[in-house]
């Protein structure tokens, strides 16, 4: 069976479910959407890995495993999700060292945020892409406002991040830097990525 190609559109909070979130991949060759629920920790840890801007002071765990894999000289070649099953996907990560290709079970989630660190290619089969509810009305669950799979699959994941009015319209753009800034030491990495839109906003 074929492999299809998928990239990360977007991550979005759940207005409904506290500490969910939802992981929006989207087929290279089509229109179709994978939305995967992923916890809060691993959001943080995709969102910084996608990221130019925020670096945290210290190594999250996926960024550890990168240095670690880099060290012993082990690639991360792909990132298959390979089956589903009620409701979970179940993912593998194809490793190669010295010529020699190992696969290793992982959590999807865990397996995408490593991926993004190795700019590793994810792919999934046809008939998972079938099942996965390509229609879900991720609107209704996560409380996005977005009417179509389709234009879920166009938002950037700027767009997608947790869209809430913004609290900072009354702070100067100096004491934004500041806060920025202490949001990045505090490992608050949620609120950097809110207040580095709000820098970008007035930029």
């Amino acid at each position: 069976m074929s492999l299809l190609k998928l990239n990360i559109k977007g991550i979005s909070y759940s207005q409904t479910q506290s500490g969910a979130y939802a992981l929006v991949l989207s087929e290279e060759q089509g229109t179709r959407t994978l939305p995967i629920i992923i916890g809060a920790f691993e959001a943080q840890s995709i969102a910084i890995a996608l990221e130019t801007e925020i670096r945290p002071p210290r190594p999250l765990t996926h960024d550890l495993f990168k240095t670690f894999s880099d060290r012993f000289s082990i690639t991360v070649k792909e990132v298959i999700i390979h089956k589903l099953v009620d409701g979970v996907f179940f993912s593998s990560l194809v490793c190669e060292r010295a010529g020699v290709e190992e696969t290793i079970d992982g959590r999807t989630s865990d397996a995408i945020a490593i991926a993004v660190r190795f700019q590793a290619p994810i792919y999934t089969y046809e008939n998972i892409l079938e099942k996965a509810g390509v229609f879900l009305k991720i609107e209704e669950e996560f409380g996005i406002e977005t009417p179509t799979a389709s234009e879920v699959a166009s938002l950037e994941l700027e767009e997608l991040i947790v869209k809430k009015e913004s609290v900072f319209s009354e702070v100067s753009l100096k004491e934004l830097h500041n806060q920025l800034n202490s949001a990045v030491t505090d490992e608050n990495y949620e609120l950097a990525a809110k207040i580095r839109d709000e820098i970008s906003k007035r930029s």
